[in-house]
């Protein structure tokens, strides 16, 4: 029975940590956008999420 608990202490200890590095890597990658977007480059940040739009201009007519 203590195996049994011990176990799934440790289980739950991983998942806490695996949950712990997820939300850290989230709020990176939210203060990145926020310090893109207050530094006003707006362009840049729609350039970086959708980089194959604006690359090509179509002078058929």
């Amino acid at each position: 029975m203590s195996m049994t608990l011990s176990q799934s202490q440790v289980q739950q200890q991983a998942s806490l940590s695996v949950m712990k590095r997820a939300m850290d890597q989230s709020e990176g990658s939210a203060d990145f956008i926020n310090k893109m977007m207050s530094d006003g480059n707006a362009q840049a940040l729609q350039q970086i999420a959708q980089p194959h739009l604006g690359g090509n201009i179509d002078l058929k007519g």
